[in-house]
């Protein structure tokens, strides 16, 4: 059931500039045909969706989509789920799906935490959390979507042998996110040398995010396996 005293917030704004027509346009007609349902109690309704799938992967916070389209398209048997809170993101995100014509994402707009709390144990085979809210001040870290309760979720929910990649561009936030994963028994972090974190993943799609070069470091990615 999602809690009546949600923790803090760990995004900023949930929409900016005015949508595009056309992508306001899908908003009404494409998002009701894939957004993730939810039970009255809180809980991701099972539906066709999810029968017969073998693979479930979830990315938490798809910004505007790229990297979630860019997986649909490139595993189709993988049901691709997004939560994102921020509008304008969602919008473009539909725009991909839409010119892609792909048929195996299902979003959720708003706090990737209540979809996490809505999915039943070991559902999901790969996780996703690339360039999250960064909050770099540090009266702001409490806000960080990464914390030992969150990795504990994430442990709860990922099936064995599953993986979560986290990516960042603010090397204090690689540093905490990395000893917060490494603390939780049920992750084993198994890179051997600098290029495990340096380099990007050959399966990864750069983001529009990425491309701006926000943070203080060169992005770092970390793959972290559920034993």
């Amino acid at each position: 059931m999602i809690s009546p005293h949600p923790p803090l917030r760990s995004f900023g704004r949930i929409k900016s500039r005015a949508i595009k027509p056309a992508q306001a346009a899908l908003i009404d007609t494409l998002l009701p045909s894939i957004q993730i349902r939810f039970s009255d109690v809180g809980k991701v309704e099972p539906d066709k969706d999810f029968k017969g799938v073998q693979d479930v992967w979830l990315e938490i916070g798809f910004g505007g989509g790229e990297h979630l389209a860019g997986q649909a398209a490139a595993h189709p048997g993988v049901l691709l789920l997004g939560a994102e809170p921020f509008l304008n993101g969602a919008a473009s995100a539909l725009r991909h799906v839409d010119e892609q014509a792909l048929t195996n994402v299902r979003l959720h707009i708003g706090d990737a935490r209540d979809l996490i709390s809505g999915l039943s144990d070991a559902t999901i085979s790969r996780v996703f959390i690339l360039f999250p809210d960064p909050w770099p001040k540090a009266r702001h870290h409490k806000r960080r979507l990464v914390s030992s309760a969150f990795v504990a979720e994430l442990a709860r929910i990922v099936r064995k042998g599953g993986t979560v990649r986290f990516a960042t561009d603010w090397a204090d936030y690689a540093n905490e996110a990395l000893l917060t994963f490494m603390a939780d028994a049920a992750f084993s972090w198994r890179a051997e040398g600098p290029a495990d974190w340096r380099d990007p993943p050959s399966d990864h799609v750069t983001t529009r995010y990425q491309q701006k070069q926000l943070g203080d470091v060169a992005p770092v990615f970390f793959d972290f396996e559920r034993l």
